[in-house]
């Protein structure tokens, strides 16, 4: 068709028309990248607007509603018990460790029958309260008014006052001391407790055992709150310890000749020999024999001898002594 027309226009006069030709299609490398200025702009990020920050409450401004507590109330096995106190006077300590050596028997005594209200070592207290009894150890030094006003004061406010160890009852190894000391060469003088007060019980020793204290603050507590059976059993038990406090302060190695060997009781143990800080006693035949120019009269053989206080009037009472004691320390360990 496209020829036929042609061939008439030829023939007519007219030019036949040229074809029309497509655009060749103009191919952009892929490389190419349009210039900087014609750049699409970044993305501008706009930040979220932040929450309404919330008031801070600070732990003071809380209240909080706060519960009573109920105390539970511990039963105890003994309602009233007695006050103990410690009074330390010029000694080595040794007598309250010995007592501190009672290790759960002492929380038994002190949870069930005894307050240790005054002790210079364990409680804090400064001035000698009022107390039921009164463990003093060491002797006293003259020289020191306060000493002298402390011990004076302990009697007034003690009803039983104890004279505890050897250096309390007789004076022991401080019955050497004729000043000198460095720290305080004027102390000069020391004397048992029993020269300046009136002692009821003397518990000799150096140190007492830790089940003699233990024995004698449940004999006390029994001798003031006991019944009249535990009195009586009581009394009894502390009868000897009494006797030596009426007997006197001053005791040597011709003590233990009249009221031990020429008893008959001394079963030759040694322990006065080896006590001796002098060297006074010596043994022979297996029996003490004891030079008096050398003896000091201290007293520290009578203290530590088992048998200087022996006592026949309460030998057939011991054995409920004894069960009484235990059954006060096993009462507080249920």
């Amino acid at each position: 068709m496209g020829l036929l027309s042609n061939l008439k226009k030829i023939l007519t006069g007219k030019k036949p028309e040229e074809p029309k030709t497509a655009p060749e299609p103009v191919t952009v490398p892929e490389t190419a990248t349009a210039p900087e200025s014609a750049a699409a702009p970044e993305p501008v990020t706009v930040p979220k607007a932040r929450p309404e920050a919330k008031p801070v409450v600070k732990p003071r401004d809380v209240k909080v509603e706060k519960k009573p507590e109920i105390q539970e109330m511990e039963e105890k096995p003994v309602a009233e018990k007695i006050t103990i106190g410690h009074v330390h006077m010029s000694g080595c300590t040794g007598c309250l460790v010995s007592l501190a050596d009672n290790y759960e028997g002492l929380f038994t005594l002190l949870d069930n029958y005894a307050d240790l209200n005054y002790c210079l070592t364990l409680a804090d207290v400064r001035d000698i309260p009022k107390m039921d009894v009164a463990l003093v150890e060491g002797s006293v030094c003259i020289n020191d008014p306060h000493s002298v006003e402390d011990i004076k004061k302990a009697r007034k406010n003690a009803t039983i006052v104890v004279a505890l160890g050897a250096c309390a009852a007789y004076g022991n190894i401080t019955r050497f001391a004729r000043g000198g000391q460095w720290n305080q060469p004027q102390h000069e003088n020391y004397v048992p407790i029993g020269d300046l007060i009136n002692v009821d019980v003397y518990l000799p020793a150096c140190p007492p055992s830790p089940e003699s204290i233990r024995n004698v603050a449940v004999m006390a507590y029994l001798l003031l709150r006991g019944t009249d059976e535990q009195k009586e059993l009581a009394a009894a038990y502390l009868k000897p310890l009494m006797d030596l406090a009426q007997r006197g302060t001053e005791a040597c190695g011709c003590d233990l000749i009249y009221d031990v060997i020429n008893q008959g009781l001394c079963m030759g143990c040694g322990t006065c020999v080896a006590t001796c800080p002098v060297r006074a006693i010596s043994m022979e035949y297996g029996k003490p024999n004891i030079d008096r120019d050398l003896c000091i009269k201290c007293g520290a053989c009578y203290a530590q001898c088992p048998r200087s206080f022996f006592n026949f009037d309460v030998m057939n009472q011991f054995e409920a002594i004894g069960e009484a004691i235990d059954a006060a320390m096993l009462k507080g360990d249920e």
